[in-house]
Parts: structure tokens; sequence; C-alpha cells
């Protein structure tokens, strides 16, 4: 387990997992808002967009870790799964957010995560344009940006009533997701939508309260929970059991808000 690593290979994968979001960002960045930008539909009812930007920043952090990590296993949003044999496994979205990106409003991220087959220990949500990078694990809670660097910490206890909600999109999955949704909506302060993977930094840096969601990979969630986690947050499905291989989330700022959101999820 990871938790077992002595601390020149955990000082290691911090490293890397740095320089693999260096190196998305310098592979991403000329693509977004550049004129002529386009993207191809991975399904065929509805929209799942996917542009040459999402594949050259996957390529990018994997060509990194071919040189740094080649032991380790890869799992890619884009490219999929690839075994290693040390027992750690990369989890990459090069772009979470892709319609963002497309649109270009800078609230889409670069997720990073290692771990093992019990979930993440380290994680990074990464914002090329406005250079902001939330860190979480081995004992790091801390955020890089136009502020400088801070320590990352989630708010504190509060009612349900004071809360404020997020989710990427009002839908939120079926139907019967969307209802419970609602019933949550319907109890907390304030609930905004659209921020993808720029809400769970929210969270991590004190902000916000909560970010429910359905039907997410593994690929989306990794990064944001190591991060969340290290800040002192809370990640669990809406039965309050593992999130790492996604499906529904909860991503909380600290039990009490927790546990009132699964409260009335788990009746709704």
């Amino acid at each position: 387990m990871l938790t077992d690593l002595d601390q020149d290979t955990k000082n290691e994968l911090c490293h890397v997992a740095e320089a693999l979001a260096d190196a998305a960002r310098d592979a991403v960045m000329p693509f977004f808002r550049a004129e002529g930008l386009t993207a191809d539909n991975k399904l065929s009812e509805g929209f799942d967009p996917v542009t040459e930007g999402d594949r050259a920043a996957e390529k990018a952090m994997r060509d990194v870790l071919a040189k740094l990590r080649p032991q380790d296993g890869i799992l890619g949003e884009e490219f999929g799964a690839q075994a290693g044999d040390s027992g750690l496994t990369w989890v990459l979205d090069p772009i979470d957010g892709t319609r963002a990106f497309l649109s270009g409003t800078p609230t889409w991220g670069v997720l990073i995560a290692v771990g093992d087959a019990n979930g993440p220990q380290l994680g990074i949500i990464d914002q090329p344009y406005i250079g902001e990078r939330f860190l979480g694990g081995f004992g790091l809670a801390q955020v890089v940006g136009p502020h400088g660097k801070r320590v990352l910490k989630t708010r504190g206890p509060r009612d349900l009533s004071e809360a404020i909600l997020f989710t990427t999109f009002p839908e939120v999955g079926t139907k019967a997701e969307g209802r419970a949704f609602q019933a949550l909506s319907r109890q907390v302060k304030l609930t905004r939508y659209g921020l993808d993977c720029y809400a769970y930094g929210l969270v991590a840096s004190g902000h916000i309260d909560l970010v429910v969601e359905a039907g997410l990979q593994a690929y989306d969630i990794q990064g944001p929970m190591a991060v969340i986690e290290a800040a002192g947050g809370i990640v669990t499905d809406w039965q309050g059991g593992p999130a790492h291989l996604g499906g529904r989330i909860v991503a909380a700022a600290n039990a009490q808000v927790h546990a009132a959101a699964l409260a009335v999820l788990s009746d709704a």
C-alpha cells in the first residue's frame, strides 16, 4: 500500500505529479481559445466531446511517465489502461470539462492522481489558463496560483440551510438522481452549476460546502478526491461508501454537512 512507502518515494511521486501537470499545461494551452478549435463526439447519441488538446495533454503526461515511472500503471480517459508492476497506478484526465474548454471558459482542468486498488493518495487539480494548481496528499494540502502559495483547508461545520452546493449539469444524471439532487438543492442556501472539476478545488480551499454528481468515472474523481481529503473534507458515494471508482459522488467540506447531504439524498 502507498501508506507503506518511504518518504523519499513519496517525495518522488510528488515531483512526478508536478512534472505531469507541467507537461499537460504546455501541451494543452496552444489549443485553448484557439481559432478553429473543433471536437469529435464520442457518443452516437448526445454530446461527449474530445479535442486535440485532450489527446495532446494525455500523450504528454504518458511520455513523462515512460521516462520517470515506467514501472507504474496508467488509467487515462483518452488512451485507456496500461498495466504496471509496481502496484501504483496514475489516473489521468487531460481535460476535465471539455465542454468548458470548447466554450472558452477557464473552469476546466487537468486531473492527476496516483494510488493503488484502495484509491488515490496524491492528487492534483490544475487549471493551466489561470495558473492555479491544487495539490493534496502525503501530508500536503496546498494551492499555488495568482495569490501565491496557500494551505488548503475546507470550511467548518454549518447547517445545511447555510451550505453552498455545486454540480456540473442541472439534470445531474438519471431522472431519479436529478430528483434526489433537487431535494438537496431545496435545503441549501445556494446552488450553482457548471464548474466541472474546479468546484472540487473550491471545496478544498474552503469556499463552498458540497459537490454532488452522478455518472462519474474513476479519472473524474480520483484527483479531486485526494485533494479534498488532504484538506480535511470527505468524498464518498451517495451511500457513504468508497468513491474512487466513480459513480454517484458527494464531496463535502466536513462530516456534518456530509451526513446531512447523505440523509437527504437517501430519503429522496
